[in-house]
């Protein structure tokens, strides 16, 4: 179900991006900035475990230094039929853990020191199974397909922005100036906001399908979904210097947890963890 949801999403923001493209400049503008769009986010593709890594202070950790995580990793690794990926630790006192590289060969899982100092080792192993979970599913090539068309729509709006404020494209007469005016204004406002909501869609339905999945591969739900509740009561009481919020979206609980209100969730990357732990739940009672 995730899965579809995700496919409709993805259809949903390309639809959105051929419409604003063909608005502002038809079909070579459209493919110029999706271009453009895409080699920038090739870039963080290609290169995102590195720079992410670097910019928590992440440190590799192997079986002689971290054996308990690293054992646990190499066993979820080979039940999910997954090259052993590297493991790292961040010093923070906030306990939290995310996936990152561009494929399951090259892929990395950290967590911070504190969050195997607050999880039992079942509740550590349910955390782990979720971020192989998003190497499995390739979670890092979708988010960069979806954020390449996202920002291709968000520069196609900041053109028409300026188009705007330098006259550019006004109509001759007055019905054409009127719907060249709502035009500009779906531009503007309305297509980018369109575009994140449609993101935070697509980022959510990963959320769920890694938690099912996860919860699968660890064999034990439950013990996933005590994590999520113990990491975000972390989040909301502890802060996390490290994190920024361009971070946020590759992290088990979003560092910066909030109230889990309703225009909060709206624009959130994370689905509401009580949703999450009832979802657990009812995985939980299908697997007896």
């Amino acid at each position: 179900m995730n899965m579809l949801k995700t496919a409709v999403l993805l259809a949903l923001l390309t639809g959105l991006l051929i419409t604003a493209g063909s608005f502002f400049g038809g079909a070579r503008g459209m493919v110029l900035m999706f271009i453009v769009s895409m080699g920038i986010n090739f870039f963080s593709y290609w290169f995102s475990d590195k720079i992410v890594l670097r910019m928590y202070g992440a440190t590799e950790v192997d079986m002689n230094s971290a054996p308990q995580l690293v054992g646990m990793v190499a066993s979820l690794a080979r039940r999910a039929e997954l090259p052993m990926p590297r493991v790292y630790i961040i010093d923070t006192d906030s306990p939290n853990a995310f996936a990152t590289g561009r494929d399951p060969e090259h892929s990395a899982v950290a967590v911070t020191g504190s969050l195997m100092q607050a999880l039992s080792p079942e509740e550590l192993e349910g955390v782990m199974a979720h971020e192989l979970s998003h190497v499995k599913n390739r979670d890092i090539l979708i988010s960069t397909l979806v954020a390449s068309i996202a920002g291709a729509i968000t520069m196609l709006a900041n053109m028409a922005q300026w188009a705007a404020i330098f006259g550019m494209g006004r109509g001759n007469d007055e019905e054409e100036g009127g719907t060249s005016l709502v035009g500009s204004l779906f531009m503007i406002i309305l297509a980018p906001i369109a575009a994140m909501l449609i993101q935070m869609g697509i980022s959510r339905s990963r959320e769920f399908l890694a938690d099912e999945s996860g919860g699968r591969l660890s064999g034990n739900p439950m013990a996933l979904a005590s994590a999520l509740r113990k990491i975000e009561y972390y989040a909301m009481h502890r802060t996390m210097p490290e994190a920024t919020p361009a971070t946020s979206h590759m992290f088990i609980v979003n560092p910066f947890a909030g109230s889990g209100a309703w225009l909060t969730s709206l624009f959130s990357t994370h689905p509401p963890t009580n949703v999450r732990v009832q979802k657990l739940q009812e995985l939980s009672a299908s697997m007896r």
